[in-house]
């Protein structure tokens, strides 16, 4: 992830535009006089692009819904209530869209921050208890695993492979947000907290296998548990946001390329011209996200 995306894709803008259809547009004029490895690549990078909103659809419903359904650590009780409150969220968070990145992140930033603070400390807290757990950073536990449980390391993969989801999102918004701040945040806050975090979980397994149910929730007080299920769940509404307005900015470039018909755009900053608002692709994918389950 630090490497291939934040390092090295990151440098494969068009225009200052990210995402797999940006490296499409610049892998194409590059091959213009070979017309059969274009259109492999036009294909290729298509039926890519297709992965990536049905990505944008399910990763906003399964974030909030994976949050929301803290609140039965909390209390078997609010099982009812998990599906309409997620619902509601999903609602509220495509319609504040309109606004802009610019002015959703005045909001978003200072949450992200006190979320990132949050799951770093309680991942410290039990690597300090364990702190053997810190061994699990040597590559060669990976390799035994997967030796010794191959169809279980299979089945584990198409977890991992979720990162590779977050990754794409991550740089189909270079245009809204530059490569240097998603560098510097990726770097100073991001992978250091998430890395305490998992370390954190491991750690707490060690001392307490029974909490594999939830370890993420299992890892905070009682008294820390409904700010924790607040708190995961603005955190995922704003990772939701990343896809989405990642959305948008595929949609342009592949209109731009004339895959598709031109559709309503509307800027959203007068400075950053990246930051824009598709109103059809906004709400086709709340209806998708809405109905996912069903």
């Amino acid at each position: 992830m630090s490497l291939k995306y934040v390092t090295l894709v990151l440098r494969a803008d068009n225009n200052g535009e990210g995402g797999l259809v940006a490296m499409l547009a610049l892998a194409s004029s590059s091959v213009r006089d070979k017309p059969r490895l274009r259109s492999v690549l036009l294909v290729v990078g298509i039926f890519g692009t297709c992965l990536f909103y049905g990505d944008g659809v399910i990763t906003p419903a399964i974030s909030v819904l994976s949050a929301v359904e803290g609140l039965e650590v909390v209390s078997p009780s609010f099982k009812k209530a998990v599906i309409p409150l997620t619902l509601v969220i999903l609602l509220c968070l495509f319609w504040v869209q309109k606004r802009g990145t610019g002015g959703i992140g005045k909001f978003f930033g200072p949450i992200t921050m006190v979320w990132f603070a949050a799951i770093a400390v309680l991942g410290l807290y039990h690597i300090v208890g364990h702190p053997e757990i810190l061994w699990a950073i040597s590559p060669h536990y990976a390799v035994m695993f997967i030796w010794d449980q191959p169809f279980t390391a299979f089945i584990i993969l198409g977890a991992v492979v979720l990162c590779v989801t977050g990754g794409e999102a991550l740089y189909a918004d270079m245009g809204h947000f530059g490569k240097k701040p998603i560098r510097l945040a990726w770097f100073a806050i991001v992978m250091p907290c998430l890395t305490l975090n998992y370390f954190g979980q491991g750690a707490l397994l060690l001392s307490d296998p029974g909490a594999v149910d939830n370890p993420f929730f299992n890892m905070a007080p009682d008294w820390a548990l409904i700010p924790l299920v607040v708190l995961a769940t603005a955190a995922t509404v704003i990772a939701s946001q990343a896809l989405i307005t990642g959305a948008f900015s595929v949609t342009k470039q592949v209109i731009q390329l004339g895959f598709l018909p031109r559709l309503q755009i509307l800027h959203t900053s007068a400075r950053d011209t990246g930051q824009i608002y598709m109103p059809l692709v906004n709400w086709g994918a709340c209806l998708s996200s809405l109905c996912w389950r069903w």
